[in-house]
């Protein structure tokens, strides 16, 4: 059975139907047992209903920058951390 964790990350993969059927269903059965992911499912569809009647408005430039660097900035840090990671087999 998936783990929270699980569920968390790939919660998108599930909303978006982009999972195999065995993987779709693990995920249903996980939250048809766990009330904090069932909870957490309904936040993230209600936080997408919503951000998708936010007017269609260009980014500032300045701001997609900054969104940009942040990313790179936090992609090069879990990079780092992966490489630091000692190997399990």
């Amino acid at each position: 059975m998936l783990s929270c964790q699980e569920i968390t990350e790939i919660v998108t993969d599930y909303l978006e139907g982009r999972m195999r059927f065995a993987d779709r269903m693990r995920f249903q059965m996980h939250v048809g047992m766990c009330k904090h992911c069932r909870a957490y499912l309904r936040q993230m569809k209600a936080t997408i209903g919503s951000l998708g009647k936010l007017p269609d408005e260009p980014m500032p430039t300045d701001v997609r920058d900054e969104l940009r660097e942040r990313f790179a900035a936090w992609n090069d840090a879990q990079l780092a951390d992966a490489r630091k990671k000692p190997e399990t087999t």
